[in-house]
């Protein structure tokens, strides 16, 4: 009988795990690395065109950069992982490498386009990029065919395991259902049990199975069902939120937000207007003199800057309330459904 997991149970593990961890950049969850990964990478790129007379340059945050790297070496003429930060950077590496084919979050993609045209003033067509690998985030409607047309590439999305960033199944456009890239390691579950979807759900939760098929990891990242295949996410659910291609983890917010006199409260908002995520904290205090000390929100933001990479600004509520409240999360952009999932419909 397979285990069913979550990414709250990883954590819970972390300190037994054995064996090469792959970490999250919050530390929320500790896998060991398992051969698998690295193979269904290198198959992922090949399908998506890093043949090996390619030139392959990865733009992602960590465990994923590495791993997508190594896994370009073993099918490309070269790769090199230059991080997820620093949009003039980037442009330098392609340039510099002679980089064909380039693999990056579609936010990221998106972010680096509209800088190419607004502040650099530069042709994308004089990349010569090749290929296009999108990865590592729910992208944004009609991404993959604008990226094509102002690259003139061939830009193709790869689902990859939110624990990991092994790839996992891929598609030529966004109409497409996913094509998983080994039998019988992804699939659809139900929300609120540890079973396959019911024939009338309208959403199903995507889960990996381990290679021994003696563990189910369910992925926080739901699907619209209906038709035929394995469709690609378009939303999250549980007690973490995926936030420009980083999975931020609320409980640990919760925790320590407990630990400030005087916070009674909290949202999350985040949003997509442009290009990239954004994430405002805004803290509701039951006092009045806190609402009005600077001392208060500059504690707040050292210790959302301790929980995360993720860029998070801070807000406080001038209204009081003391009564404390539950923290809630208002996702703009539509992604996340909630964190219960029994109560998700």
């Amino acid at each position: 009988m397979a285990r069913w997991l979550t990414r709250d149970d990883l954590g819970a593990t972390a300190r037994t795990a054995t064996g090469l961890l792959l970490v999250s950049p919050d530390l929320s969850s500790a896998v060991p690395l398992d051969p698998r990964d690295h193979v269904l990478t290198a198959k992922a790129l090949r399908e998506c065109g890093a043949g090996e007379r390619e030139r392959v340059v990865v733009a992602l945050a960590e465990p994923a950069g590495a791993l997508w790297t190594a896994a370009a070496a073993d099918v490309a003429e070269a790769a090199a992982d230059v991080g997820p930060r620093g949009r003039m950077r980037l442009h330098h590496a392609l340039t510099a490498l002679k980089a064909s084919t380039l693999v990056i979050t579609p936010t990221g993609a998106m972010d680096f386009l509209a800088r190419l045209h607004l502040e650099f003033l530069l042709d994308p067509l004089d990349l010569g990029l090749r290929n296009i690998v999108l990865t590592g985030e729910i992208a944004s409607k009609r991404t993959i065919a604008h990226l094509a047309g102002e690259f003139e590439a061939r830009v193709t999305e790869v689902f990859a395991s939110p624990f990991t960033g092994g790839a996992l199944a891929w598609r030529a456009s966004e109409e497409d259902p996913l094509t998983p890239l080994a039998d019988d390691v992804l699939g659809l579950a139900a929300l609120t049990k540890d079973d396959s979807p019911d024939s009338a759900a309208e959403l199903a939760e995507l889960v990996v199975t381990s290679a021994a098929g003696d563990t189910v990891l369910r992925t926080g990242q739901v699907a619209r069902v209906g038709g035929a295949g394995i469709p690609a996410p378009a939303h999250t659910v549980g007690d973490h939120v995926l936030v420009r291609g980083v999975w931020l983890a609320l409980p640990r917010i919760e925790k320590a937000l407990s630990k400030i006199d005087g916070v009674s409260g909290w949202d999350l908002s985040i949003s997509r207007q442009g290009t990239l995520d954004a994430a405002v904290l805004t803290v509701t205090f039951s006092r009045g003199s806190l609402v009005r000390n600077p001392m208060w929100k500059s504690r707040i933001q050292q210790a959302v800057q301790a929980l995360t990479p993720i860029s998070i600004d801070v807000e406080i509520a001038q209204d009081v309330s003391e009564t404390p409240a539950p923290g809630t999360v208002n996702d703009l952009r539509g992604h996340h459904l909630g964190r219960d999932r029994a109560l998700i419909t």
